[in-house]
C-alpha cells in the first residue's frame, strides 16, 4: 500500500469513527492489532460488541469499497475478533460490520452495511 492509499484509509477511517457516533456507536478501540491481524474500530452499539472493517476509496474505478473485504479477509477478521473476546474475556453478542466509505470530489458518502457477514 502506497502512502497516499494510507492517508485516504486514516482520513476514512476518521470519518468512520465520526460516523458511527453520529449513529449511536460507542467507540471502544481503534485499529486493534495483535499477530493475527488488526480489527479497525471495535465499537458497542446498544449490548452488542461490533467488529467494524473500514473500507474507502476515492472512485468506483475499481469497485464498491466493500467489495474488498473478501472472504479470505472475512476468515480473517473473525480470528481476530476471536483472540479479542478470549484476550478480554467478553462474553456478549457480537456482530461484523463493514463501512464503505467512498470518497468523490471531496465528498464522503457512507454505506453501513450492518451485520455484513
Amino acid at each position: 500500500m502506497n502512502r497516499n492509499n494510507k492517508t485516504v484509509g486514516a482520513l476514512g477511517e476518521d470519518f468512520a469513527v465520526s460516523f458511527l457516533k453520529r449513529c449511536g456507536y460507542r467507540i471502544i478501540e481503534r485499529n486493534f492489532r495483535c499477530r493475527l491481524g488488526e480489527i479497525d474500530i471495535i465499537a458497542q452499539e446498544g449490548n452488542c460488541l461490533v467488529f467494524i472493517e473500514v473500507k474507502t476509496r476515492r472512485s468506483l474505478r475499481f469497485g464498491y469499497p466493500q467489495e474488498a473485504v473478501t472472504l479470505t479477509k472475512q476468515a480473517k477478521l473473525r480470528r481476530v475478533a476471536a483472540y479479542y473476546l478470549q484476550r478480554y474475556k467478553k462474553r456478549v453478542p457480537c456482530r461484523f460490520d463493514v463501512l464503505a466509505v467512498n470518497i468523490e470530489e471531496g465528498t464522503a458518502k457512507p454505506e453501513l452495511i450492518r451485520n455484513a457477514f
